[in-house]
C-alpha cells in the first residue's frame, strides 16, 4: 500500500449483512460442523451483493459493502434486494433444517441463526489493501456503532433492517416509514442518532405463502424477448421508474397509481398513456422483485369485459439478463377474446420493436450513468474459510 496516495472522500451507502444469533449458536455447536455453516451462509450473502453494490471486506459473520450516489439504485430496488436476500437466508436455513439427519448441535441448533441489516448514508474515502477495500471515515465509524444498538432489548426483534435516518432520506423512503419503528441510540461523542427499523420476519412469512400467478404456456398469445448487459437487479431498477418503462410500453408516458407508501408492489396500477388519445391500467398481479411481474389490464376494444394479462420475466444469463415479456390469450365475452386476440397477433413486430427499444435505452443510460463502478475486491472460498474460523476464535 502506497501510504503516501491520496484518497478521495466520496458519498454512498454503507451495508452490513450480520448473522444473527451466532455466537449463542457456537456456544452450543461442535465446531467443524459450525465452520461449514458460517461459511454456506457467508457464500450465500455474498452472492446476494449485487452491482452497484461493492464488497468492502468480510468481517467474522458479517458482510460488508458500500455504494456510490451517482450509481446507485431507486430506493425501492434497494429494499428489495435487501429483503430479496433475506428470504433466501431464510430459505437457505430451512433447507439446512430439513436436509440435515446430523444429531450434533451445531445441525441441530441451526434453526436458531436468523439475519439482520444496518443501512447507512455519508461520506467516506476507499483505502485499497492488499485484501479487501478498507473504507474510512466517520460515517463509517458510526455504522459500526449502530450495529452495537438496543433495538432487541426494546422491541424484541431479532431479524431486521436498521435505516439511519440520512440513509431513509437520501433512499426517498419517508413514506414508508410508518410500517417501521422509529428509535433513537446515543454513542459516546456523537449526537442521537434517529433510526427506522424494519421486522424482516413479515417479510419471510409474506413470501412463504404467497400464491403466484403466470401465464401457462398452453395460454400464451405471443412472447418478445431481449437479451440485456445488465444484472437481473439494475433491470428491475428500470422497471420501476415509469420514465424507463414508459419504452417498453411505447407509450408516451407512464404514471403509477396505488402505490404502497413510496413503494410499487401487487395493487399498484400502471397507467400507460399513448398520446392524449387513450390511457391502459395495468394492475399488478404478481410481483417478485429481479424475476417477474404479472400485471391485468382492460384490452382495448370495443367489447367491454374484455381481460388480458402480461408477464414481464427476467432470468440471469452469461453477461447479463434475458428480459422476456409475454401476452395471455384474452378473456371476457367470446367476441371480445376473438378481437383482442386477432389484434395482439398482429401487433407482435410492435412489440418485438418496443422490448428491442428498452433494451438499446437502459444499455445506453446505463453506460451514461452507472457503468463506472470501482472494481470490486475477490472474495474466495479460502478468504471465506478464514472469516468463518475468524469468527469460530472469537466466539
Amino acid at each position: 500500500m502506497d501510504c503516501g496516495a491520496s484518497m478521495t472522500t466520496q458519498q454512498g451507502y454503507f451495508l452490513i449483512a450480520d448473522i444473527t444469533g451466532y455466537t449463542q449458536y457456537l456456544s452450543a455447536s461442535e465446531l467443524d460442523h459450525a465452520q461449514q455453516t458460517l461459511a454456506a451462509l457467508l457464500n450465500l450473502l455474498i452472492q446476494h451483493t449485487k452491482p452497484p453494490l461493492i464488497i468492502s471486506r468480510l468481517a467474522g459473520d458479517a458482510v460488508i459493502s458500500y455504494g456510490l450516489r451517482d450509481s446507485f439504485f431507486q430506493g425501492q430496488t434497494f429494499v428489495e434486494m435487501i429483503e430479496d436476500t433475506y428470504v433466501s437466508f431464510r430459505r437457505a436455513i430451512e433447507m439446512m433444517v430439513h436436509n440435515t439427519t446430523c444429531p450434533c448441535n451445531a445441525c441441530r441448533n441451526i434453526g436458531s441463526l436468523d439475519l439482520k441489516f444496518f443501512v447507512h448514508y455519508g461520506e467516506f474515502a476507499v483505502q485499497k489493501l492488499d485484501a479487501h477495500d478498507e473504507l474510512i471515515g466517520s460515517d463509517v465509524n458510526l455504522i459500526h456503532r449502530l450495529t452495537k444498538n438496543h433495538v432487541t432489548e426494546v422491541t424484541g426483534l431479532r431479524a431486521y433492517t436498521l435505516y439511519s435516518g440520512a440513509a431513509i432520506d437520501q433512499l426517498g423512503l419517508k413514506d414508508d416509514v410508518e410500517d417501521m419503528v422509529a428509535l433513537e441510540e446515543s454513542y459516546e461523542h456523537l449526537d442521537a442518532v434517529r433510526v427506522f427499523v424494519q421486522d424482516m420476519h413479515p417479510v419471510w412469512e409474506i413470501k412463504k405463502h404467497e400464491v403466484q400467478v403466470s401465464i401457462p404456456p398452453d395460454k400464451e398469445l405471443l412472447r418478445v424477448v431481449a437479451d440485456i448487459a445488465l444484472s437481473p437487479e439494475q433491470v428491475w431498477d428500470y422497471l420501476v421508474q415509469p420514465e424507463h418503462y414508459r419504452v417498453l410500453t411505447g407509450g408516451t408516458r407512464v404514471e403509477i397509481a396505488n402505490r404502497n407508501g413510496a413503494r410499487v408492489a401487487t395493487g399498484s396500477v400502471f397507467q400507460c398513456y399513448h398520446g392524449d388519445r387513450s390511457m391502459v391500467e395495468m394492475t399488478i398481479l404478481e410481483w417478485q422483485p429481479f424475476e417477474r411481474m404479472v400485471s391485468r389490464y382492460p384490452v382495448p376494444i370495443p367489447i367491454k369485459g374484455t381481460i388480458g394479462l402480461t408477464e414481464i420475466r427476467l432470468e440471469p444469463i452469461e453477461g447479463g439478463t434475458r428480459l422476456t415479456q409475454i401476452l395471455g390469450k384474452s378473456t371476457g365475452p367470446l367476441p371480445g377474446r376473438i378481437m383482442g386476440d386477432i389484434a395482439f397477433r398482429q401487433m407482435i413486430p410492435a412489440f418485438q420493436a418496443d422490448i428491442d427499444r428498452f433494451k438499446a435505452h437502459v444499455e445506453a443510460d446505463f453506460a451514461e450513468h452507472g457503468s463506472d463502478l470501482p472494481s470490486a475486491a475477490t472474495i474466495t472460498e479460502a478468504m471465506i474459510g478464514a472469516a468463518a474460523r475468524a469468527s469460530l476464535g472469537a466466539a
